[in-house]
């Protein structure tokens, strides 16, 4: 049996652009909804909603009938306990929240690799090693996952190139929300000061070879990310969609 390629890893190598949906809702359903739909990518967010691990499986089993849609995961934390669960169920993309200094991207990457690489554990007979129908799993799994750490406050944009030349550090992707806070505008990532930060980040980034993610609700910011270059743009969350279509339906009455 051969392990399972990472075709959004791929993607973020040939510059290829991707277009993607966060995942918040709990269950079967949604996730599968939103793989239907033709993104590219669908995240399955852990660090903001109720999702356990059980669900975790589930969505990724709902999100892996689509092959041509890669599920990407967000941990609750950058934990190695949390990155080896995740790793072990099947999970191959993983975006690291609140990766502020190099040495936290560092430990972010370890906890993806085995020994003498990394300190992940081993465990056979897991999911994403195919319940241990995959011989080479050990030796091959580094090369299939993808390691994103989500950059969201000032400390983190001073320590911005060292954090992206971190060995084993495939993208860097711009929180906006937490960026807004750290900047004194809390709620507000359109402000015109954030939005200026993040293009001169994007900027270094591009500068530096390095693949360039962010989330944007307003239709028109996401074109602008798209045109400027970034490599994969979330361009919704299940629940703000779902709460903005039931508003707009009981304004009609």
């Amino acid at each position: 049996m051969e392990m399972h390629k990472n075709l959004f890893k791929a993607a973020l190598k040939s510059g290829t652009q991707q277009l993607g949906m966060w995942n918040t809702i709990p269950g079967l359903a949604v996730p599968e909804m939103l793989a239907g739909a033709g993104f590219d990518w669908v995240l399955i967010d852990t660090e903001h909603t109720p999702v356990d691990m059980a669900e975790i499986v589930t969505a990724l089993q709902a999100i892996g009938q689509y092959p041509n849609v890669s599920a990407l995961v967000r941990p609750v934390a950058n934990d190695p306990v949390v990155i080896k669960r995740l790793l072990d169920v099947g999970a191959q993309t993983l975006l690291v929240p609140m990766v502020d200094t190099p040495e936290q991207a560092a430990a972010a990457v370890a906890a993806t690799r085995y020994p003498p690489e990394g300190v992940r554990g081993m465990g056979l007979t897991t999911r994403a090693a195919g319940f241990g129908r995959v011989a080479n799993y050990v030796q091959a799994a580094a090369t299939e996952i993808c390691v994103i750490v989500q950059v969201e406050s000032v400390t983190a944009l001073n320590n911005l190139d060292a954090i992206a030349a971190t060995p084993g550090v495939d993208a860097v992707f711009i929180g906006p929300s937490d960026l807004s806070a750290s900047m004194g505008h809390p709620g507000n990532p359109g402000h015109p000061d954030v939005q200026a930060t993040i293009d001169t980040a994007f900027a270094r980034l591009h500068a530096m070879g390095v693949p360039t993610g962010i989330i944007s609700l307003d239709p028109e910011a996401a074109k602008r990310y798209l045109a400027a270059g970034v490599g994969f743009v979330a361009v919704g969350i299940d629940l703000a969609v779902l709460r903005q279509n039931i508003d707009a339906l009981r304004a009609q009455f």
